[in-house]
């Protein structure tokens, strides 16, 4: 599957410049295994919102990573799968034929696939509508890329959390990987100068 255009990724690096704190997590972590789940619901988040692509899987590959599969099963045993969202900018948008993709990852995955017209970082409404909820801080999203899946929470009051190492290059989205690591570098230097994710409920907590 190619991906196809996202303007909405586009319009999201304007609003950088702008809001530079939008594109700074909440949370980063090195990938899904160190993200604390049973400390996250202890404390109020009740969602889990997860990036699909070299955040749970391979790229364009529909099953867990095999080195994930722990992390993946403790994460399940304490979000039900109403409560999980995989928000993918290919399986469930209009790049994907019939939703062809967003099926298989479902029955690979055992959770639901958000089909969703806007791409990531601008479907935030779609995304609530889906979990049935209207607050949007018991909500985290999960994945590797800061302009896409940082921004989705930030922009809608969610809570962030960045997997800064990715599973492979193989298969990789060409303008995703340089795109990524443009990314890392914007943050570092954002994190340097101090600029700190926008504010959430959870930061009481921790």
């Amino acid at each position: 599957m190619v991906q196809s255009f996202n303007l909405a990724g586009i319009k999201a690096a304007f609003a950088l410049l702008r809001r530079p704190h939008l594109f700074v997590p909440h949370m980063a972590v090195s990938d899904i295994r160190s993200i604390p789940f049973d400390q996250l619901h202890q404390n109020g988040i009740r969602h889990i919102v997860f990036d699909k692509d070299n955040c749970l899987t391979a790229p364009y590959i529909d099953h867990i990573h095999p080195e994930f599969e722990a992390a993946w099963s403790r994460c399940k045993q304490i979000y039900s799968p109403k409560q999980i969202l995989i928000v993918s900018n290919s399986a469930g948008t209009p790049d994907d034929a019939k939703y062809e993709a967003a099926e298989r990852v479902e029955q690979a995955l055992g959770v639901p696939v958000l089909r969703h017209e806007t791409k990531k970082p601008a479907c935030g409404q779609e995304v609530l509508d889906r979990l049935g909820t209207a607050n949007p801080g018991e909500v985290a999203v999960v994945g590797d890329r800061l302009a896409t899946d940082v921004m989705l929470a930030n922009l809608n009051g969610m809570y962030s959390i960045w997997t800064r190492d990715i599973i492979t290059t193989n298969g990789d989205n060409a303008a995703a990987a340089v795109l990524r690591r443009a990314e890392h570098s914007i943050v570092e230097v954002l994190v340097k100068r101090g600029i700190q994710a926008p504010v959430h409920f959870l930061d009481k907590k921790q």
